[in-house]
């Protein structure tokens, strides 16, 4: 992957016009990254030891919490390396695997995300079919794909953007490896590269996010046709959070790669938000509305005395 370069290293210059706030920043993130770590560690855990969780929908929750520990790791580390004063400098190569990890995270974020709106389509609108559709078979596929097509993005993304000479500049105008910044320092044409990579970026959100749209859709259709008050409302609960999830993880992208004039203080912002925030918010979003995983939630944190036992 990597070509004859002058470059062996680059130097990250961190988030624009934050000048003078390394020490402020520095603990705000820190903060950051340890609520996401300690939150959907405790998710997982409260999944794993009680038996009423093991479902398809926990199964998959499961999987975007690892999803959601990784992700914030691709570019965190780092950038509180160089915020509490250290080198800023990167080698070729940790570029190279920042950009790759969090495109292989991000779009098995996005293709788990349309993995879990067909897993509540099933459930909703097939619900006697559930157990046999949402086989463990079937769950383990699904789970697998995700990671295997996030994986063959990622590789296109970073095989596109690193097949290009890098040679004179290496100042990267941002606090992690991505591609909008990364063209900018190339030594060649990059305009076609660009609409290339303006379309894979696009493209594979807007097809998930379709597909999503219909599995709403068709849920939508089968509450409706529920009698009871009852019904609707807990069909209902079972589905606001994955779509509070979903907006979250949807408006970054697009205000991050489909802006059509981007601006470098904006994006990092957003990117902030996308990277820290939303990986701390999932594991509130999923158990503050659900009543079993609430309940697996206190007795994890009985077990690890930090709660007191109940009289």
């Amino acid at each position: 992957m990597r070509n004859a370069s002058a470059v062996t290293e680059f130097i990250l210059l961190g988030i624009p016009h934050t000048e003078d706030l390394e020490t402020m920043l520095f603990v705000l993130f820190l903060s950051f990254y340890i609520f996401t770590l300690m939150g959907n560690l405790l998710i997982l855990l409260a999944i794993v030891s009680s038996t009423r969780l093991h479902t398809p929908m926990y199964f998959f929750l499961c999987k975007l919490s690892v999803c959601d520990m990784f992700f914030p790791s691709v570019s965190s580390p780092k950038m509180l390396f160089y915020l509490a004063g250290n080198s800023r400098a990167i080698s070729y190569a940790g570029c190279v695997s920042q950009l790759f990890f969090y495109h292989f995270l991000g779009c098995t974020e996005c293709f788990l995300y349309t993995v879990m709106a067909y897993d509540r389509f099933v459930a909703i609108c097939y619900p006697l079919r559930y157990t046999i559709i949402m086989s463990h078979r079937a769950c383990a596929i699904l789970a697998m794909g995700t990671s295997f097509f996030g994986c063959i993005q990622a590789t296109f993304l970073t095989t596109l953007t690193f097949q290009l000479p890098y040679c004179g500049p290496n100042e990267v105008d941002y606090f992690f490896c991505d591609i909008p910044v990364m063209l900018k320092l190339a030594c060649a044409d990059t305009s076609a590269l660009e609409m290339v990579g303006f379309i894979s970026v696009g493209l594979m959100p807007l097809s998930c996010f379709l597909l999503i749209l219909t599995s709403y859709s068709r849920i939508v259709c089968s509450i409706l046709q529920i009698r009871s008050a009852d019904g609707r409302k807990h069909a209902f609960s079972t589905c606001s959070a994955h779509l509070t999830a979903i907006l979250l993880f949807y408006m970054p992208v697009v205000l991050i790669y489909l802006r059509p004039t981007p601006s470098p203080w904006m994006d990092a912002t957003v990117q902030i938000l996308n990277n820290l925030v939303t990986p701390m918010l999932n594991p509130l979003i999923y158990s503050l509305r659900n009543k079993e995983v609430k309940s697996s939630l206190r007795k994890v944190l009985y077990q690890l005395d930090f709660l007191p036992e109940q009289r």
